[in-house]
């Protein structure tokens, strides 16, 4: 069992309808990690999920406040959500660089997993902007500085690269329709690839641990096929667990 902190995976949606010479908007949040949470619940871990509008100023602000959790998982979350607080943004004073604190905490025996998406690595645009953050420095992969994405359409199937607890025993995995290119530091293991792609990255670093994980944990990258899986919830359990060093 771990205590996770999940940041990001959620938008806030705007809809504009014309009806004739009249129209009215309207504005709808919008959750993409209600299946993981329930899935990780169910194993048996304690998962608190920031939004990612609330990202900017209620993500740990100290090393004492991210040590209430033993995994940190970053989803489709942008790096400017944790630079742009109100405190620099809105008012033009220096605060703590949470991306620095967040390095600094994996080093020190924190664990820390980022899932793909067009908000994670570089992302849509490049507009995630992992690259040359200090998020990059204990991440197992190199992000690149521009857009990242591979669309698969048609579909692709992960393969496994390497035997590891993470994946051992979960059969064929489901297709994914689409994905992120890194590249993968020297002390990092491959354990899974898609179109001979990195997927799935893993590394020691300092005294943590750190995941990559190229693609989406929600529609649309992860396909329905993927998301009605029966070990769904398994596999992001293993990732946790590894995280947390309760598999080796």
């Amino acid at each position: 069992m771990a205590k996770i902190l999940l940041a990001g995976e959620s938008w806030i949606s705007t809809t504009t309808e014309f009806k004739g010479y009249d129209s009215f908007t309207s504005t709808k949040l919008e959750i993409g990690c209600t299946e993981l949470l329930e899935s990780l619940k169910k194993l048996g871990h304690l998962v608190t999920h920031i939004r990612a509008h609330d990202v900017p100023e209620d993500f740990p602000w100290s090393k004492e406040a991210l040590d209430e959790y033993d995994v940190i998982l970053l989803s489709d979350i942008g790096s400017n959500s944790f630079n742009l607080s109100n405190h620099v943004f809105s008012e033009g004073r220096p605060t703590t660089n949470r991306l620095e604190l967040l390095k600094q905490w994996v080093l020190s025996g924190g664990s820390l997993m980022m899932a793909g998406g067009y908000l994670s690595f570089s992302g849509f645009e490049g507009k995630a902007h992992y690259s040359g953050t200090p998020i990059e420095d204990v991440l197992p992969v190199l992000i690149k500085p521009y857009d990242d994405r591979v669309e698969v359409p048609q579909g692709a199937l992960p393969e496994i690269a390497v035997d590891s607890q993470i994946t051992n025993g979960l059969g064929k995995f489901p297709e994914i329709l689409g994905y992120q290119t890194v590249t993968p530091k020297k002390d990092a293991q491959i354990l899974m690839t898609v179109d001979s792609s990195p997927l799935l990255v893993n590394r020691t670093v300092g005294k943590g641990r750190t995941i990559a994980y190229m693609t989406d944990i929600a529609p649309h990258w992860a396909s329905q096929d993927f998301m009605a899986w029966e070990n769904y919830g398994e596999f992001f359990s293993r990732c946790i667990k590894w995280l947390n060093k309760d598999l080796d």
